[in-house]
């Protein structure tokens, strides 16, 4: 493993080679915010200060509540639907992608909409307008009522078929089996993906793939480092709400990887201390909506409770960056 790195936890600087192994915690590399979300979290945050509140967000901006409060408590507004915009008013849509209908919605009131949409989600999106051209059936690989399926759904409805599952495979069907792709949610667990995907092929031998992965690179980078990380911890935590479906996959990684338990926490208060009964090594990770400070308050927690030994596990190093939407970029000097 790389050496031990310095995270403000108490004997985190010594040496991973010099220094005796107790209660120590692994974590893992890449985690937390994602290029999609960071731009996302940046574009209601340059909207509040450009335009001043309230700014109206469709929908949770992303999926986790310590940065939906603290968005709220800056001045944005987050609400379910358009109609609930005032006419003219300014509203950002969320990371995870709307319908066309959303945007027509939005056109009819006069709304002033700033596209916060992950660029990985917008290419499937994109996908999915191309090959209901060519009269393809789709198969799309999500959770049902997600806001990025229905978005997805939304571009090609008459051709979109939902697949929630291995159990929903042997209810689809199609129209030509020559004319059949599949796509993909971006924040599933791969493995669980591949498992579908198999499962479609032995239904429908010329299923096509994608153009490329639809299932976006931080996911990926993410259930990787924690694959790593699990099969010498006894407990992994994973920072994330719980309506965040990249960092409940993350849990599931973790417990298929090898690890004795795994939980999902939204910050350091939500730590039982009974999960820590007879650990020596806590596994740490977050989802790609969560901000860094959440994962520092959960590695402070468990140095009160002896844990003083915290090396990183890297699997990837993340270089991406977004540009931001062209609405609230800021000005060519």
């Amino acid at each position: 493993m790389p050496p031990t790195v310095n995270m403000g936890i108490p004997g985190a600087s010594r040496s991973a080679v010099d220094t005796p192994v107790g209660k120590r915690v692994l974590l893992a590399e890449p985690r937390g915010y994602c290029a999609g979300v960071d731009r996302a979290v940046e574009t209601v945050e340059r909207a509040l200060e450009k335009h001043g509140p309230p700014v109206y967000v469709r929908h949770e901006i992303v999926h986790n509540r310590h940065v939906v409060e603290t968005l709220a408590k800056a001045g944005a507004v987050f609400v379910d639907e358009t109609e609930e915009v005032p006419e003219g008013a300014i509203v950002v849509f969320s990371a995870h992608g709307v319908a066309p209908s959303v945007h027509a919605s939005a056109a009819e009131r006069q709304l002033q909409v700033i596209d916060a949409t992950c660029p990985l989600v917008t290419k499937v999106h994109n996908e999915a307008k191309r090959f209901a051209r060519d009269d393809y059936d789709i198969l799309l690989i999500g959770h049902e009522g997600h806001e990025e399926v229905i978005g997805t759904a939304g571009e090609a409805p008459d051709h979109v078929q939902l697949v929630d599952g291995p159990a929903a495979v042997d209810r689809v069907n199609v129209r030509d089996e020559n004319k059949v792709i599949w796509l993909s949610q971006t924040t599933l667990s791969v493995d669980e993906t591949m498992d579908i995907v198999e499962r479609l092929r032995q239904r429908f031998p010329k299923l096509q793939d994608p153009p490329s992965d639809d299932i976006c690179y931080a996911t990926q980078n993410r259930q990787v480092a924690v694959k790593a990380m699990a099969p010498e911890c006894q407990l992994v935590i994973v920072v994330g709400s719980a309506n965040s479906s990249n960092s409940v996959r993350l849990v599931e990684v973790a417990l298929g990887a090898g690890s004795r338990a795994a939980h999902l926490v939204d910050c350091a208060d939500d730590i039982d201390p009974a999960w820590l009964d007879d650990v020596t090594t806590v596994g740490v990770t977050s989802g790609a909506s969560v901000p860094e400070i959440l994962v520092r308050g959960v590695l402070e927690r468990l140095a009160e409770y002896g844990y003083d030994f915290v090396q990183s596990v890297t699997t990837a190093n993340e270089t991406l960056v977004f540009a931001l939407p062209r609405e609230i970029r800021p000005a060519r000097s």
